[in-house]
């Protein structure tokens, strides 16, 4: 047999093309990273320029010298591990209040038609077209000692005397609950409708019932994105303001609201920035860990 070698002209011709598809590959890269460019600068100065400052003020006590003194006072005071105690307490009930609520709800949607979900999520949607400060004032409206659900309750007999329903944890969780339940329910959902409906129906072919099969098939399926939400939702909760100084009504103290009162009342920018930089570093250590649950959850369904 007589070994064909291809002719020099052709060699050249796709090492030619191979250089130009490269070259045309690298011009796109460049071209996407300078439309970037103005997306970068707006983070670096938004972000990481108040960040950086942020743990620049911390870093010098209340004589003007470079110091750890803000962090020792956090380290040292009750009344800091209380505040960072109560924010943890409050962010974990409206997580496990989003999940009791959002995973049924979310499952329930992606099981209707597409025009009757879309009702269902503009109504899940409906509350971010509301003020944040309005919808705070309305569960104050309903919750309050002179509030509709306390009339209706004493109306009826069911009660003889007002319920604490406001100022305390209870009005706090559920009004954050009300602002976060569309935050968690979305990548929920999202997660959800990305599950292969061959796999329910092969499990259904196979004798399993509806409630095992959601149960051990369907919830796995749809783990990330639930721990994307109550991560989300964690996180989001840990800087609310106005949600605990309403409802809470001075009851419930924050982190957010700490920082606020060292500044307003003392004008303390150094034990704010201190404040500031610990719930920073404890929320990228949740973002860490959430990365981290996400990774495990897929390569357990991949495998």
């Amino acid at each position: 047999m007589v070994a064909l070698n291809p002719p020099a002209s052709l060699s050249v011709a796709q090492a030619d093309n191979g250089g130009r598809l490269a070259w045309d590959a690298r011009l796109e890269r460049l071209v996407s990273f300078a439309f970037t460019l103005p997306c970068l600068a707006v983070v670096a100065l938004c972000v990481l320029v108040p960040c950086a400052w942020l743990f620049f003020l911390s870093a010098f006590g209340s004589d003007g010298k470079a110091s750890l003194e803000n962090y020792q006072r956090i380290l040292d005071g009750a009344s800091y591990a209380r505040i960072f105690i109560t924010t943890f307490q409050v962010g974990l009930a409206t997580v496990a209040a989003c999940v009791l609520i959002g995973v049924p709800f979310a499952s329930f949607i992606n099981g209707l038609p597409p025009r009757r979900s879309v009702i269902f999520l503009a109504a899940v949607l409906l509350p971010f077209w509301t003020s944040l400060l309005v919808r705070a004032y309305a569960w104050l409206v309903l919750l309050q000692r002179t509030g509709i659900v306390n009339s209706v309750l004493m109306g009826l007999g069911i009660t003889k005397a007002p319920l604490e329903l406001a100022f305390n944890h209870f009005a706090t969780v559920l009004g954050m609950t009300h602002i976060m339940l569309p935050i968690f329910i979305l990548p929920v959902l999202g997660a959800m409708r990305n599950i292969d409906s061959a796999l329910i129906r092969a499990a259904a072919s196979m004798g399993a019932s509806r409630s095992y099969t959601y149960r051990r098939i369907f919830l796995p399926l749809a783990a990330p994105g639930i721990a994307a939400g109550a991560i989300l939702v964690f996180v989001m909760s840990l800087g609310f303001y106005v949600t605990p100084a309403i409802l809470g009504g001075g009851n419930v103290n924050v982190i957010s609201m700490r920082i606020a009162r060292s500044l307003s009342n003392y004008s303390n920018w150094g034990a704010a920035s201190a404040l500031g930089v610990l719930l920073l570093v404890f929320t990228a250590l949740l973002f860490a860990l959430s990365y981290g649950v996400q990774r495990v959850l897929l390569s357990r369904q991949r495998s």
